[in-house]
């Protein structure tokens, strides 16, 4: 769903604290889960929902989960237009695809992360699967958010699958070099990730090395399960952060609504 300010703008405006996406893999849990898992993160303050993740779901099922959310918040918006004591725009909340490719493309979602792996050492994901795709969204007038995307060590799946180049946590001025690229390419924003499941987050100081680059709105994910390390992420300059294994994970919902408070909560003081 499109907040009344529009996409883009949505996404890279500068708030008092750094906000939350919660990452949903269609590949993994059935529509219906899905819908369950993406209300109860917008309950617990997640602001934008990712659909994506897995390298080989096909569209059918990304377009199944996408579009039983879309009905599940127009739902919630027609019930707060009823009741003066609700707010409308609260249930305004972003759908964006995060593909593995083109083939998990979806026209129900309100926009899609259109992204170059600037580290990958394959065309493929530098721009083929973009031409592959772009047809596909000029069709459906899917808004694309030009995106960055950088995957640090240990990478994880999506290091291996990508065939990236690492970026170690040392390697400061390389990350610099990647970040002003991303501006001089025209990307909107970039995105950190250190690989899904991963037994630790992106480096802190690669994170304030990227944020150099103001222009960028920085989104960060990969290995942050505690409050703990997304606190730590959101003080270095991330202006998002990214879950997904964390609420893959927990099946009871009221667990998934308490753990996402504990972690979004203190991104805002």
């Amino acid at each position: 769903m499109i907040p009344d300010e529009g996409l883009l703008n949505y996404i890279i405006k500068r708030t008092d604290g750094c906000r939350h996406i919660t990452l949903i893999d269609p590949g993994k849990q059935s529509a219906e889960i899905a819908v369950r898992r993406a209300i109860t993160a917008i309950e617990a303050g997640s602001r934008m929902i990712f659909i994506g993740g897995s390298t080989n779901t096909p569209n059918e099922i990304v377009h199944t989960t996408c579009l039983k959310i879309q009905e599940e918040l127009e739902l919630r918006i027609f019930a707060a237009s009823q009741d003066p004591t609700i707010n409308e725009e609260y249930w305004k909340i972003p759908i964006i695809l995060f593909p593995g490719g083109s083939h998990a493309l979806s026209p129900s979602a309100d926009g899609i992360t259109f992204m170059m792996l600037m580290n990958s050492k394959a065309r493929k994901f530098l721009i083929n699967e973009q031409l592959k795709g772009a047809s596909y969204l000029e069709k459906y007038n899917i808004e694309t958010i030009p995106t960055g995307y950088l995957v640090f060590a240990p990478g994880g799946k999506v290091g291996e699958v990508g065939e990236a180049s690492l970026i170690e946590e040392n390697e400061l001025e390389l990350v610099y070099s990647y970040a002003l690229t991303a501006k001089m390419f025209g990307f909107k924003t970039l995105y950190l990730e250190a690989g899904s499941g991963s037994n630790k987050q992106v480096n802190i100081n690669c994170i304030k090395e990227a944020k150099k680059v103001d222009e960028l709105c920085l989104i960060v994910g990969g290995g942050i399960r505690t409050p703990e390390q997304a606190k730590l992420a959101a003080e270095a300059g991330a202006d998002w952060i990214v879950t997904g294994n964390l609420c893959e994970e927990l099946e009871d919902l009221d667990k998934l609504r308490k753990t996402l408070e504990e972690l979004i909560t203190p991104l805002n003081n």
